[in-house]
């Protein structure tokens, strides 16, 4: 596989990236990419990060916290997200949650063999988180040392009816017939004001490839959605330890309030901690106090708890003694 330099990222300098071609799909070429931030320290270890829906790799914050414990610092950005995204796909679209596993191998190939790690953390959020889950239990590479899941997508929120076999029967019938039809949704855009620095949250990013509104859904994708959480409840065996992250609560409104930067205002954090014990047998499921979705979003008193719990657990069991 030719080698080609990796180029300085929209993050800075700090952050070098390089964008690798997949294979075409009905839309045409394909690609991902891989940013990768360097500590100042190496100690041999390295962290693989992919993001959840309608969301790209932009947390700095969250990176250069495993680099200063020595890790090198890896984020995907998937096929149609972010820097990933051309003008002529169909953003955030799949119609199998296993089209990932090849960026995702691609990304594992440069961080194992060509970078030479051999101790290496997976960590997913949201809809990554259920990604990841999915491809650390098929591929079980011996180099995967822990999972990390910040607020995975165990399960669909919102009525039971969208949980039911009629309404899995449909999905399917109709996201074979018209996988691009879109599902109708009414997005408030709190969630996204609540992080964007111009809105009244703290972050600066990219709206282009991160929208306050989110993506439009379509039939096709949240089959292969669905089919990703039906593997999930069947039980998986991820063999090294994982450590599922959530918010203490949920909260389902569309108005801004105080509510919008204390709970998990996307996910249901019961279905998280439900199925946490589904991913494995080595399960350690966290409920953090006042987190946000994005849990390394959250407010800087909820943040530092957040990484200190990821701290002591890695102590505890991931890292080495001595």
């Amino acid at each position: 596989m030719p080698l080609v330099p990796l180029q300085a990222d929209v993050l800075g300098p700090d952050y070098r990236v390089e964008t690798f071609s997949l294979p075409p799909d009905s839309e045409g070429p394909v690609v991902a990419t891989l940013v990768k931030l360097e500590p100042a320290s190496p100690n041999g270890r390295a962290v693989l990060h992919v993001h959840g829906f309608a969301d790209y790799f932009f947390h700095t914050e969250y990176a250069q916290w495993w680099a200063d414990r020595g890790y090198t610092f890896y984020a995907l950005d998937l096929r149609k997200y972010g820097r990933s995204l051309r003008p002529h796909q169909t953003p955030n679209y799949v119609a199998d949650l296993h089209e990932y596993f090849g960026e995702i191998d691609l990304s594992w190939w440069r961080i194992t063999e060509r970078d030479g790690h051999r101790d290496v953390v997976v960590s997913g959020h949201s809809t990554g988180g259920l990604t990841m889950s999915l491809w650390a239990d098929e591929r079980r590479h011996p180099e995967v040392t822990a999972v990390v899941l910040n607020s995975p997508w165990f399960d669909m929120q919102g009525a039971a009816w969208l949980r039911s076999p009629a309404t899995r029967v449909a999905l399917e019938r109709i996201g074979s017939s018209r996988p691009l039809q879109e599902i109708p949704r009414r997005i408030s855009g709190v969630y996204g004001r609540s992080l964007h620095h111009l809105h009244g949250g703290e972050w600066d990013y990219d709206l282009d490839w991160k929208p306050l509104e989110s993506r439009p859904i379509h039939v096709g994708w949240l089959r292969a959605i669905r089919r990703g959480h039906a593997r999930l409840h069947a039980g998986l065996s991820i063999p090294c330890p994982v450590l599922v992250l959530s918010s203490a609560r949920s909260f389902f409104g569309d108005v801004d309030g105080e509510e919008t930067f204390t709970h998990d205002i996307v996910l249901d954090v019961e279905q998280i901690r439900r199925w946490a014990s589904s991913v494995g047998t080595h399960v350690t499921s966290i409920a953090v106090e006042g987190a946000m979705h994005d849990i390394v979003l959250s407010r800087p008193a909820v943040r530092a708890t957040a990484y200190d719990v990821l701290g002591r657990w890695l102590d505890a069991w991931v890292t080495p003694a001595g």
